[in-house]
């Protein structure tokens, strides 16, 4: 390693999971042309890399907040492109960062460009995903099982029911950094393919436990889902009181996969999966988006989720290149049923060249891996650098949402770390 070179992670080493932090180099020879790296090994122990080549400046400094990519995982001015560019070299892998208490570690060094790359430099950047002084509480009370963080502070704060496909404390985490209380659950706490039915008061229960604690300020909660959570949020806003915001994102107009029962009583019947529509690709993952049947289809509609008898707010995030279903088409549809009702209390936002998994931002991206609930490796979609733009883009905008929509008697403040 040279003495000479050095690494610098800007403003500190250590952050939170979804802020940026400015890469630069110095001590360089004017113009050298140089190579690098960014590595991360995930909570599964699969490890993720990227790498871009930059040429210094006449100071033989680098900052990748001013300066392009001359090639590598990406090209162009991608002040964050080493982290979401990162790959594992084994296909269909998807970076594992679901756990609130340990950080992602990533590791960047920068290496000369000719013969075998010797090490120049290198730092290391600690991306926690709880700030100082928020809490975590692992819940297991009557039919609930998940995860409630809280923030600092005495509140109250507004309150959000994160619905997540499979359980994971990410999203939730760094939702109470900016002061909210959250409860995360999963859409089911049994092993895909154990269970023929789905009960929403499973979900009326988590809201109201967090209805029911202390810091909560909200006279209603919010929602936030992707995927087969979307359509448990829709169904919670139709059906149960007390739900005041939903954030819908890469979710189904319909009620997917299995009868959804509430109160003892079947309110939606299921929408059904055609497996001959399904396309294989040459990498052994599946397009999955067109073996969904037809929601507005006669033998369908009995799936439908009646919306329009909501009094939620909504926003209805779709990404246009999702491969796993038609979000943008199953969008376009609940917004003109709203309409048709004189339903106003729902915006929209589509991300185009965005895939299936828009997630806080800054993470890996990914473009397929096995999926949790059928067991096979599918195509997600996505052009890496438009989605990463995207993800940066909503989760600013599903912060706002909820602050202007959660009503609260004070306002929240966010945790600093």
């Amino acid at each position: 390693m040279s003495s000479q070179v050095r690494l610098r992670l800007q403003p500190s080493a250590r952050c939170l999971y979804d802020e940026p932090v400015q890469v630069k180099v110095a001590g360089l020879r004017p113009r050298q042309v140089v190579t690098i790296r960014a590595r991360s090994t995930d909570e599964k122990g699969v490890e993720f890399s990227s790498s871009a080549t930059y040429r210094a400046d006449g100071s033989g400094e680098i900052d990748l907040d001013r300066d392009p990519s001359l090639g590598g995982s990406y090209v162009g001015v991608e002040p964050m492109g080493l982290l979401w560019s990162m790959r594992s070299e084994t296909l269909h892998k998807r970076c594992q960062k679901n756990k609130a208490l340990n950080p992602h570690v990533v590791k960047f060094s920068v290496h000369e460009d000719e013969g075998e790359g010797r090490l120049l430099a290198e730092a290391t950047n600690e991306r926690l995903l709880m700030g100082d002084g928020v809490s975590r509480l692992p819940v297991k009370e009557g039919n609930i099982q998940g995860v409630l963080f809280t923030p600092p502070g005495d509140g109250p704060f507004p309150a959000v029911l994160d619905v997540c496909s499979l359980m994971s404390e990410k999203r939730a985490c760094l939702l109470a950094n900016k002061g909210f209380v959250v409860l995360t659950v999963p859409v089911s706490t049994e092993r895909p393919g154990t269970f023929n039915e789905m009960h929403l008061d499973r979900f009326e229960e988590a809201k109201d436990f967090l209805q029911r604690q202390p810091k909560v300020g909200s006279k209603g909660v919010g929602v936030i889902s992707r995927s087969k959570g979307g359509d448990i949020a829709l169904s919670l806003a139709a059906f149960v009181p007390g739900v005041e915001a939903v954030v819908w994102i890469n979710g189904c107009n319909a009620n997917l996969g299995l009868p959804l029962f509430y109160k003892n009583q079947q309110i939606l019947s299921p929408l059904l999966f055609d497996p001959s529509k399904v396309i294989l690709t040459e990498s052994g993952a599946r397009i999955i988006k067109h073996g969904v049947k037809n929601p507005l289809a006669e033998e369908s509609k009995g799936s439908l989720i009646p919306i329009e008898q909501a009094e939620a707010r909504f926003l209805f995030v779709a990404a246009e290149d999702d491969l796993n279903w038609d979000s943008k088409g199953y969008l376009d549809e609940m917004v003109e049923r709203l309409k048709h009702h004189g339903k106003e209390k729902f915006e929209s936002v589509c991300y185009p060249k965005a895939g299936h998994l828009l997630e806080p931002p800054y993470g890996p991206h990914c473009t397929s891996s096995v999926h949790g609930l059928i067991g096979f490796p599918v195509m997600w979609g996505g052009e890496p650098k438009a989605h990463a733009a995207a993800e940066v883009h909503l989760w600013k905008k599903i912060q706002e949402f909820f602050k202007t929509h959660l009503s609260c008697d004070a306002t929240a403040t966010e945790a600093k770390f």
